[in-house]
């Protein structure tokens, strides 16, 4: 009976997907119109005039693109518990994520609505998606194995248990459905522990006598995991296992590093990765493919889509295209309104299409420089306040600096950190104190960098490397952009303009 209901389900999916793959503008149309209608008598939609319908051109022109930090003041009386500001009714759930410039971590709405058409469904797309690419697999003849993080207490109503906080990944977990908790592992018990080393400990001895078909979670901490598994169970390699291992669904951070290490901790030609675009804001695309990095843009999950041409991002009033005007090739930032109550709400990330028909799109950056090799998410605004805390630490100055991921063994992408490649004034008397202190403070501000340094677990202490003199302004005058605007990217998840400016010393 569990397979005839989970074949009716796959097959229900797939009809869903070809249909708003052959007919994306009215599906988005309609999209819009359907978060119109539910918002109408919130706040933001009496301000707006939601009820009057606006098309998408009204719409564009009635709401402004707005930031997290331009739409904060809504979401924390939507975190202090008012109902009816951006979404109808109240809001008990948040993820958190950092990346923000006026506070530690960002707090996104996760509405009923948003877990339901949004996350669940995109999570049942990606199952039945990966069935009919890989039936030989039979990958719901298993359990799969998801590694999230943690929630709490709302720190803006402690006192109110009901409400919530923590990654996108445990919110997702704790409200997961009965028959969906069946088909995974491990209990939420241990999936949702705050200590990791604990946590991983726990996990990988209990599942060891799992029937495992399936990993899901970001590869900095599967790996570590899988380590962990293989350890106890005194094997060569995770096969010895779990035979029946065959899928891994991946995101947050690229994969290209960590390929040849899952290559090696799963030989066999029957494993099999599929990428998947979910963030805190929403499930916004997966990989439809096998062996391609273009991802399915999914237009039926309660996102309306917007996209900014790079070139007018800095404009006073930006012009948002909507998906019928996209050009293949272009990088734009992208803008959503969803049924969690985001309205133009710029996410940071940029993409370019690949694909019209269907569209797909491949994920570019951010629209700041940022650090993600491993799932850290340091901003430049992190970046700047951490330089500035050591060199008052330190009574030096900086007159330069780019950051880039640093892998210890070239065969193993998940041991590694960051190498700051930095230009003084004058060098500090104790480099070690100025890392500390850059590390530490780094630690304070940005909550998954914290993480991820936790007992080195994931990401060890950073790496000084000491500029000479003028090499940034050699390397700026090699380029042909010294002076003007041009400036040294301070922070990348390649290291090609670190190691660009390394040969200038």
């Amino acid at each position: 009976m569990i397979d005839s209901i989970l074949t009716w389900t796959v097959q229900r999916r797939l009809a869903s997907i070809e249909h708003f793959s052959q007919n994306p503008h009215e599906v988005q149309a309609q999209v819009l119109q359907d978060l119109l209608l539910k918002a109408r008598t919130t706040e933001w939609g009496k301000r707006y005039g939601f009820a009057d319908a606006p098309t998408a051109r009204e719409f564009a022109q009635r709401v402004p693109v707005s930031s997290y930090e331009e739409l904060y003041p809504a979401i924390e009386r939507v975190l202090r518990g008012e109902p009816d500001v951006l979404w109808p009714g109240p809001v008990q759930w948040f993820a958190k994520s950092s990346g923000t410039t006026n506070a530690r971590s960002k707090y996104i709405p996760v509405t009923r609505e948003s877990l339901q058409e949004c996350h669940y469904r995109a999570g049942r797309d990606m199952t039945a998606l990966a069935t009919a690419l890989y039936p030989e697999n039979r990958i719901l003849a298993g359990k799969t194995l998801s590694l999230g993080g943690t929630h709490g207490p709302n720190p803006f109503r402690p006192d109110d248990e009901s409400s919530r906080v923590g990654d996108v990944s445990a919110v997702i977990m704790q409200n997961l459905p009965a028959w969906a908790e069946f088909l995974r592992t491990p209990p939420l018990e241990l999936a949702l522990l705050d200590e990791w080393e604990e946590k991983i400990d726990r996990i990988a001895r209990h599942v060891l006598g799992v029937n495992v078909a399936v990993l899901a979670g970001v590869p900095t901490w599967m790996i570590v995991l899988l380590r962990r598994v293989t350890e106890l169970a005194g094997a060569s390699n995770i096969t010895e296992v779990w035979p029946n291992l065959s899928l891994f669904l991946h995101g947050a951070v690229a994969f290209g590093p960590y390929q040849e290490l899952f290559r090696q901790l799963i030989p066999g030609p029957q494993m099999r990765y599929l990428e998947i675009y979910n963030a805190s804001e929403g499930y916004i695309a997966l990989q439809d493919q096998p062996n391609s990095e273009d991802l399915l843009l999914l237009l039926n999950h309660g996102i309306y889509y917007e996209f900014i041409p790079l070139e007018e991002l800095e404009a006073e009033h930006p012009q948002a295209l909507t998906l019928e005007q996209v050009e293949l090739g272009k990088a734009y930032a992208l803008v959503l309104s969803t049924n969690a109550g985001l309205w133009r709400y710029k996410i940071g990330d940029t993409v370019r299409f690949t694909s019209l028909a269907p569209y797909r799109i491949r994920i570019t950056g951010r629209t700041k420089h940022f650090l993600n090799a491993f799932g850290e998410e340091v901003v430049i605004e992190n970046a700047d306040a951490a330089i500035a805390a050591a060199c008052r630490a330190t009574g030096t100055t900086v007159r330069d600096y780019t950051a880039a991921p640093i892998y210890f063994d070239a065969s193993d992408a998940s041991r590694g950190g960051h190498q700051w490649l930095i230009e003084f004034s004058q060098p500090p008397q104790d480099p070690a104190r100025f890392t500390a202190v850059l590390d530490h403070t780094l630690r304070e501000l940005n909550s998954d960098y914290d993480a991820k340094r936790h007992r080195d677990l994931a990401l060890s202490p950073p790496v000084l490397t000491i500029a000479t003199a003028g090499a940034f302004t050699r390397w700026l005058a090699r380029k042909g952009k010294l002076g003007g605007q041009h400036k040294v990217p301070r922070l990348s998840n390649s290291r090609e303009i670190l190691e660009a400016v390394l040969l200038e010393l």
